[in-house]
């Protein structure tokens, strides 16, 4: 249970990352990621990172730069344009749908205009799920140009798209229903200079 805690990410450039276990019975038809950030990072830096042996970038939710957030499904994105943050901690969600192809973005507990992705596409259930480094195979090939530095917390992946409630509720850490990864009961793995530390503040 990781419940007020987070991860810091010390070095940068790194070689870092965390390992998480997720218990995923099928492919994903549907998903909603949550995660909350906070970094001083104006390079690329990945922040969830799901791949399978089919596709690198099955899920992966990445920063280009500081005013843009991509979220890719199999392999393609779309692009939110986003304020500058103003150094404080960034909540984010993003959930997407295989019927329509409809991607949700939402940050700091606010929608952005929805876009289409990947219609009738499945994400794979065998991944291998990162935090703080991007794949570029299964498990591995990292360009740590990519790597988050800072600090991860309340990371979350639901194999439905949640309701706006629900968004809400995750940016503000209220009741969330069941998650195949969830903060609270995390099953993961730290491999090299990540260090868990209460959270300084709100």
């Amino acid at each position: 249970d990781l419940y007020r805690k987070v991860f810091v990410f010390r070095k940068d450039p790194s070689d870092a990352y965390v390992l998480l276990r997720a218990k995923l019975e099928q492919p994903l038809q549907n998903f909603t990621v949550c995660l909350r950030s906070y970094t001083d990072l104006t390079r690329p830096h990945s922040l969830f990172s799901y791949a399978t042996k089919a596709q690198d970038n099955d899920i992966l939710l990445f920063k280009p730069k500081p005013s843009e957030y991509r979220l890719y499904v199999g392999g393609k994105f779309v692009t939110f344009r986003v304020p500058e943050g103003h150094g404080d901690w960034e909540h984010v969600c993003a959930s997407w749908e295989s019927a329509t192809g409809i991607a949700e973005f939402w940050l700091n507990g606010k929608p952005w205009p929805r876009k289409g992705l990947q219609r009738g596409y499945t994400v794979g259930a065998e991944a291998a799920i990162l935090l703080g480094q991007e794949q570029d195979a299964f498990g591995g090939g990292f360009d740590v140009y990519n790597s988050f530095s800072g600090e991860l917390a309340d990371v979350y992946l639901w194999d439905a798209g949640l309701s706006p409630d629900k968004m809400r509720a995750a940016y503000q850490s209220l009741r969330l229903p069941p998650a195949v990864l969830a903060w609270k009961n995390l099953s993961y793995e730290v491999k090299g200079d990540v260090v868990v530390k209460p959270r300084l503040r709100e």
